[in-house]
Order: C-alpha cells, then structure tokens, then sequence
C-alpha cells in the first residue's frame, strides 16, 4: 500500500535522492523547499508534488499544513544548512552592543534553519503522522565534531529527539536522526570548499571516498522500512568512517 511521504528541503542534494528512493517505491511524495524552481524541477523529475515552504516560518508551515492529507506516513526533517557560509566577516563592529546583537542573530540562523525548523514542522504535522510511521531528521558530524553555531543546533536536534521518540513512541511511531560525514554533490558547501579540504575530509574517512546522497537516502529509507521498526531514538551516522563509535 503506497505510504504518504513527506521530505523537506528536497529541491537539491540529499533531500532530492531521498524523494527520489521514495517515489521509486510507489509511494507518494510531498516534497518541500525554499526555492520554487529547483523544488518543481526535483518534482517533475521524480513523480512528486512540490511545495514551496520556508520551515522556519510559522505561517508558511500553517499553510502547507492544509495542503498536506490528513495522514502523514513518514517525515524526513532535511531542511537546513550552515547559514554561517557566505556570511560576512564577524558580526558587529565598534559597538559592542551592536556587535553582540549581530552575533546573536548569526547564531539563532543557525538553531532556527537547524533545530527550530524541524521542532516546527513535527509539530505542525503531527497530528497526522500515523501509526507504524516514522520521523527522520537529517543531522550532521558536525554535532559531535563542532562546527559552530551549526553544530550545536545539530547536537540539539539529536538531543530534542530523545524526547520525541518517547512521546510519539506512544502511537507506534519511531524517531531517529541520520547523520552525515561530508556529502559530495550538495549545495552544502556553496562555493566555499576548497580543493585542499575536500581532500582532507576525503582522507579522514576509512573507506577514501566522499559520501554521496543516495548513501544518506539508503540510511532514511531503512529507518522508514518495516525492518526498522523497533530502532527508535537513535543517531545512525553515515560518514565512511571519518567518525567512529562502539
């Protein structure tokens, strides 16, 4: 029986191999983003239907809200990125006051684009999420390795998950984060990565190769499958190695 997905940010990179897998297998498929071209081109291409949204946004989410069915199987929480890259310098300048309420700013991006947004968008639909579900977000290395204010937001992500696993563990519902390396053919980067660090994250991996999306998409798939059904509250990193656990 074809399942109703919904996967935010998924005009480009990692969101777009995780509709695509879904679609793939029947399924119906929502896809979100910022960006109305990219979103329709993804669509189109995949067998979608595409709604623009910013997660960040109540009221955007409100609305997508009503354009959504009323039962939800699966929301994969991608939306996000480090809004550090392409900022300009350090935030402030001679005022310290003025310095402290740019660095904050710059900061709370970072938890809203991040943490935020996925708090917002599980709550705004989860009324809907249904039995035998699942909830995905999408995280980063960076919540055990550091990265800034993007990488607090992520280790927030995981930590917020704990909870949410609990209460929608309830319903027959699981709740884990995925947990990317460095994932090549994204629009993570900008054009900020140089040659020089790509090679470097290459070399911190076990297997000496990048990750790609569909290595993420494959990840997500699984914890939405039937045989995942009793991992819930779980961080299941995907980075070739660069991190390892026990």
């Amino acid at each position: 029986m074809p399942r109703t997905i919904l996967v935010t940010g998924a005009g480009t990179g990692i969101g777009r191999a995780v509709a695509r897998h879904f679609a793939a297998a029947g399924d119906a498929v929502f896809l979100t983003g910022r960006r109305r071209d990219p979103l329709v081109t993804t669509a189109d291409a995949v067998g979608g239907t595409p709604l623009v949204c910013d997660h960040t946004d109540p009221a955007q989410l409100a609305a997508l809200r009503g354009a959504l069915p009323d039962r939800v199987d699966v929301l994969v929480n991608n939306a996000g990125g480090n809004t550090d890259f392409g900022a300009d310098g350090e935030p402030g300048g001679a005022d310290p006051a003025a310095a402290l309420h740019a660095f904050a700013a710059r900061f709370r991006a970072n938890l809203d684009a991040n943490l935020v947004s996925a708090a917002l968008t599980t709550h705004a639909v989860s009324d809907r999420l249904a039995g035998g579900g699942a909830v995905v977000h999408i995280g980063s290395i960076a919540a055990d390795q550091g990265a800034g204010s993007y990488g607090a937001a992520k280790a927030g992500l995981a930590a917020w998950n704990l909870d949410l696993a609990a209460e929608l563990g309830a319903r027959d519902i699981t709740a884990n984060v995925v947990s990317p390396g460095y994932i090549a053919e994204t629009e993570f980067f900008g054009d900020v990565l140089t040659a020089e660090r790509r090679a470097q994250l290459v070399a911190a991996t076990a297997v000496g190769r990048a990750g790609v999306p569909e290595d993420v998409a494959g990840a997500v798939v699984y914890l939405c499958s039937p045989a995942a059904r009793h991992v819930t509250g779980q961080v299941l990193n995907v980075n070739g190695g660069a991190r390892m656990t026990r």
